[in-house]
């Protein structure tokens, strides 16, 4: 249990411990602990070179990004009922854990004892049930919540010599079957399309997705780099969680590309930013928002688009917008392709599609593009047919679901 009220979290910014100081008064404040101007920044627009102490009414957008949302914040409430659940409570949750390089500790808290790691090998032989995987959450819970997203997941420590667990597992839902099958379908056809994308595998049953970090890199001494990491809706200065979630889906993907473009990024991420929204846009992504896509970074000058990550195809589900309402069918993306007030959600024709490619991303040929994402995602349905893991009826629902979005390939 945490103390009932927590008003100071030290701050760790990757290998930098007590990096900075994050308190809760009336108002929120972080301290820059080293006046070195040029020390790793907490966030890309939050720099020690600006400004050592920043302020604000809420809690600083990068730092909301992280905090547990959906299943696996019902999942601490169910495991803490008495705890409080104070943004200050679910940093300390998050640990040291959380995507990206910023890292939390409470003084004086005593250390916790490192679980048991669990390889990527054990994981896949696990057969699912709900109850496999609520063990899994409360054995792994103490690793740090660090990780957001309304689909159930945990992080799990695969290697002892990394002190930070290193691989995400998604699991299946009620509401969503077959999800993690979904995923996998969808990442096998982004890689097989050339797309940037987390390493990642499916569980022997389907019922489990295991990825790796895409926010940490080896080092040749066998010790982890922790990247920077921001998605797009914290760089646009929004926090989402609980009652303001809907903000995720506020925007398009026009303001998002021009948003990377503010941000220096070589011409190569647009090339990739537009991969990552026709792949959406073919396998009928409905959920790519502004929590979906994302940039890492070492510092100001060297910053990227990170990989594709939390891609499904939506269009094979139904959903209500209130207990006991119609169920409806997910036909819309996330957000707008382009911007301005009578623009709509609406999947984008194929000439839209190339025209935001060439116009918004300056990809010089968005039909080859197109075309390879086609091809990848027709060799993917082909190669599952043989897969004893992706259920025949989930499968039929994919090729349904993608041959609309394939027509913008031919």
């Amino acid at each position: 249990m945490l103390p009932e009220k927590i008003r100071e979290l030290a701050v760790s910014i990757g290998d930098t411990d007590n990096a900075g100081q994050l308190r809760k008064a009336s108002t929120y404040e972080f301290r820059y602990q080293n006046p070195d101007p040029e020390q790793p920044t907490m966030a890309l627009l939050m720099p020690a070179k600006d400004r050592l102490t920043w302020q604000d009414g809420d809690l600083f957008p990068p730092m909301d990004q992280n905090l547990p949302e959906g299943d696996l914040f019902m999942k601490i409430r169910e495991l803490f009922p008495k705890q409080p659940m104070t943004p200050m409570h679910l940093l300390a949750m998050v640990g040291r854990n959380g995507i990206g390089r910023l890292g939390y500790t409470l003084a004086n808290a005593s250390a916790v004892s490192a679980p048991r790691t669990l390889s990527k090998a054990e994981l896949i032989k696990t057969k699912y049930s709900p109850a496999v995987f609520n063990e899994l959450v409360a054995a792994y819970l103490s690793t740090g919540a660090g990780i957001a997203g309304m689909q159930p997941k945990i992080m799990v420590p695969d290697r002892p010599t990394i002190p930070v667990p290193s691989l995400i597992v998604k699991a299946a839902s009620a509401s969503y079957p077959g999800l993690a099958a979904n995923e996998y379908l969808c990442l096998s056809a982004a890689r097989r399309a050339g797309i940037n994308v987390p390493e990642f595998a499916l569980s022997d049953d389907g019922q489990m997705l295991i990825l790796d970090r895409f926010d940490m890199v080896m080092r040749e001494d066998g010790s982890v780099e922790r990247l920077g990491f921001e998605d797009i809706a914290a760089l646009a200065g929004l926090r989402v969680r609980d009652i303001l979630s809907d903000r995720k889906y506020q925007g398009s993907y026009q303001r998002i590309a021009e948003l990377l473009r503010q941000l220096q990024l070589h011409s190569d991420n647009l090339h990739r930013f537009f991969q990552q929204v026709a792949f959406s846009v073919l396998v009928r992504n409905g959920d790519a928002h502004l929590k979906n896509f994302g940039v890492l970074y070492r510092n100001a000058s060297d910053v990227w688009l990170a990989p594709m990550f939390d891609v499904v195809t939506t269009s094979i589900y139904t959903y209500t917008k209130y207990p006991g309402g119609p169920e409806l069918e997910d036909q819309t993306l996330a957000l707008k392709v382009f911007a301005g007030k009578h623009q709509t959600k609406a999947y984008p024709t194929r000439d839209e599609l190339y025209d935001f490619g060439r116009r918004v991303c300056g990809v010089s040929q968005p039909a080859l593009v197109v075309q390879a994402i086609a091809q990848a995602m027709r060799e993917t349905l082909e190669h599952a047919k043989g897969d004893d893991r992706v259920p025949v009826p989930l499968l039929k629902k994919m090729e349904f679901a993608w041959e609309s979005g394939l027509m913008h390939g031919r």
